[in-house]
């Protein structure tokens, strides 16, 4: 029976999901998958606007690190893992001063926690990653402002709208817009 926890696995970043691909086919090839049968990259969609259109990416939660569950008293699994190009290694202990680290398992709450907000991510709706500062100059990419350019006056978070100043025939006047509406001026 497997001695299953979950772990963190240090890799190159901005590599993981290749690394995570090289693991589940060396897992599969080595028939470890009883020893490792779990593979995460905690990661959210979220979309940002570019040249008017709305492009969705997932971003990391974590750069740099994988989750795994896998049971590491199995030399063969942790070899395995431990030697796929791009691992760096478990996050750990140092064991009395020596280099050579034990890798220590996350407790329940942490992993709650992380699988907690991937789930809580899945389930809501997307969010934007580029979130608007008060006096930043943005433009009108829909709407019947369309490419008007105006002033952000007021923020509203939580209903994801802007208060935007736009120059109408020689007069600021005040537009509530959505953050679909409106881009960035570089």
């Amino acid at each position: 029976m497997a001695e299953l926890k979950w772990y963190v696995l240090r890799v190159i970043s901005g590599q993981e999901k290749k690394i995570k691909s090289y693991l589940e086919t060396d897992i599969e090839r080595s028939k470890l998958k009883e020893f490792v049968p779990q593979i995460l990259i905690p990661s959210e969609k979220v979309y940002e606007m570019r040249n008017g259109k709305k492009r969705v990416r997932e971003r990391n939660f974590f750069p740099g690190y994988v989750i795994l569950f896998a049971d590491l008293t199995h030399g063969e699994a942790y070899h395995t893992v431990n030697n796929i190009p791009g691992v760096i290694g478990f996050l750990g202990n140092n064991v009395s001063g020596m280099t050579n680290k034990e890798p220590v398992a996350l407790r329940q709450s942490e992993i709650n926690r992380i699988l907690g907000k991937v789930d809580e991510v899945d389930t809501s709706v997307e969010k934007l990653e580029t979130p608007f500062i008060k006096g930043e100059s943005v433009k009108v990419m829909d709407g019947p402002f369309n490419g008007f350019t105006g002033t952000v006056e007021e923020i509203f978070e939580e209903k994801k709208k802007l208060n935007v100043m736009v120059k109408i025939f020689g007069r600021n006047t005040p537009v509530e817009l959505n953050y679909m509406q409106v881009e960035k001026v570089d």
